[in-house]
């Protein structure tokens, strides 16, 4: 399963890698990664996305 949404509000781009509960997390400048207890990737996010992204691409994106 995989969902991909954005968040105007925030300016965040999620990724959801599956619905398994989130544990921890680990950030690295914009991007935090999410992870379950058994370490496996639940949640990318990635924090002020417009900047990395026109806005044609967010556009395209969120329309797959």
């Amino acid at each position: 399963m995989k969902k991909i949404s954005y968040s105007q509000d925030v300016d965040a781009l999620l990724v959801e890698l599956s619905q398994e509960p989130i544990a921890y997390a680990e950030a690295e400048g914009p991007v935090i990664l999410h992870y379950s207890l058994d370490d496996q990737l639940v949640l990318v996010e990635i924090l002020d996305f417009k900047h990395f992204m026109s806005d044609e691409t967010v556009t395209a994106l969120l329309a797959s």
